[in-house]
């Protein structure tokens, strides 16, 4: 059996040519391998708000109909807000079997954002309504003992990772969209915790807050020179 977190490198170039963008838009030669080797519960698994600096990561697990497809789906990262918007629900109704799971801000700044995803797509696997046999992993491995292949860029070369980002995002989105209303003035609703500008502004302004990522080095420094300020009055 081939180790978790190892593509076959014949797949490497796995992907079909999006003429309207330029880009490689996701197919599904990676569920059909995988069903010709058995597998019937094939799960793409992703996750979204790895690189922000509050709030938890999220994670979704997905696995496809091939009896019902899903037109439009793409990385997350290349979709409007809007077409995610309408994606998601489309996802939701469509799918086999779906499922997020999340790891926390406290999580993240104790166990670092990597095991954290780990953990938030471990969640969201074992979440699933059906059981998967296989999985199909962006860029990472997860820790369950199922039989899965770590695809770098995946999001946009398997339909099943491609519709796992655009649930981790949308469900995190909507996260921060309550998060925005329980801490007004750092624009959560809008940069989604990420470090733009208008946030790292009110960080410096407002302080951070108890959903903010500790060890992530702009709200680290921040609040060394709080404690420094603290130290010396």
């Amino acid at each position: 059996m081939r180790k978790p977190g190892h593509s076959d490198p014949r797949l490497a170039r796995t992907g079909e040519l999006d003429v309207a963008t330029g880009g490689v838009r996701p197919t599904r030669d990676f569920e059909r391998r995988a069903a010709a080797r058995g597998f019937r519960y094939v799960a793409g698994v992703d996750e979204a708000g790895r690189g922000c600096l509050f709030g938890p990561v999220h994670a979704a697990a997905v696995i496809l109909d091939p009896a019902r497809p899903i037109a439009g789906l793409n990385d997350s990262k290349r979709l409007s807000a809007p077409e995610r918007e309408a994606l998601a629900p489309r996802i939701r109704d469509r799918a086999l079997a779906w499922a997020v799971g999340v790891a926390s801000a406290a999580e993240i700044d104790r166990i670092n954002i990597l095991q954290a995803s780990r953990l938030a797509m471990k969640r969201a696997v074992e979440a699933l309504g059906v059981r998967a046999d296989y999985l199909l992993v962006d860029a990472c491995t997860v820790d369950v003992a199922i039989e899965q292949e770590s695809i770098i860029k995946g999001d946009a070369r398997s339909r099943s990772i491609a519709a796992a980002s655009i649930l981790a995002k949308t469900s995190r989105d909507a996260r921060l969209r309550e998060l925005d209303r329980e801490y007004p003035g750092y624009g959560l609703a809008s940069h989604k915790g990420y470090g733009a500008p208008e946030h790292l502004a009110a960080l410096a302004r407002l302080g951070p807050t108890a959903e903010h990522r500790k060890t992530f080095a702009p709200v680290r420094n921040l609040l060394q020179v709080h404690l420094f300020a603290e130290a010396g009055a």
